[in-house]
C-alpha cells in the first residue's frame, strides 16, 4: 500500500479520527462497553454460538443486539462512502495462503494479549491503562521489526 502524498489531505482523517473517539467515547459512557473489535465480534460470535448450543448464554438479547449494530457498522461504513465518494483504490500484493495466515496469527494474537489494537490502542491507553501501554507498546515494535525484516532482511 503507497500514500499519494501529493493529494494528501489532512482533514478527512482527522474527521476520521474525531469520529473514532466520538464512537468510543459514546459506547463506553452510555454502554458501559470498551470498543475493541476482537472483543466485539468475540462477544456476537460466541453468543451466537451458546445460542445454537445451548449452553450457556455469555451474550443476550440487548447484548448481543448492539454487538450486531456494531459489527454491521462496521460493514456498512465502506458502502455507504462510496455512495457519497469514490472508495480509494487497494491492491493486495500477496497469496491467499499469506492473507490466512496472517489473519490466524493476528487473531491469536488478540486472544493473547486480551484485546486488539482498537481495544488497547485507542481505548486502553485514552484510560490510561497499563495493560493498554504495555499492549500497544509490542503491538508496535512487532509491527516495526516485521516490516524491518522482510523490507530489509528477506528480500
Amino acid at each position: 500500500m503507497t500514500i499519494d502524498w501529493i493529494n494528501f489531505a489532512p482533514w478527512p482523517a482527522l474527521a476520521g479520527g474525531l469520529l473514532i473517539g466520538a464512537a468510543c467515547a459514546a459506547l463506553i459512557l452510555f454502554n458501559g462497553k470498551i470498543a475493541g473489535i476482537s472483543g466485539v465480534l468475540g462477544g456476537l460470535l460466541g453468543g451466537l454460538m451458546d445460542r445454537l448450543s445451548s449452553h450457556r448464554v455469555t451474550a443476550k438479547g440487548a447484548d448481543l443486539g448492539w454487538r450486531a449494530a456494531f459489527i454491521g457498522g462496521l460493514l456498512l461504513a465502506p458502502v455507504v462512502y462510496g455512495l457519497a465518494a469514490p472508495l480509494p483504490a487497494s491492491t493486495i500484493d500477496t497469496d491467499t495462503v499469506v492473507l490466512i495466515s496472517a489473519g490466524l496469527l493476528v487473531g491469536a494474537g488478540t486472544r493473547y494479549g486480551a484485546g486488539c489494537t482498537s481495544g488497547h490502542g485507542v481505548c486502553g491507553l485514552s484510560r490510561r491503562s497499563p495493560r493498554s501501554m504495555a499492549a500497544t507498546a509490542t503491538f508496535m515494535l512487532a509491527g516495526f521489526v516485521t516490516v524491518y525484516v522482510v523490507r530489509h532482511v528477506l528480500t
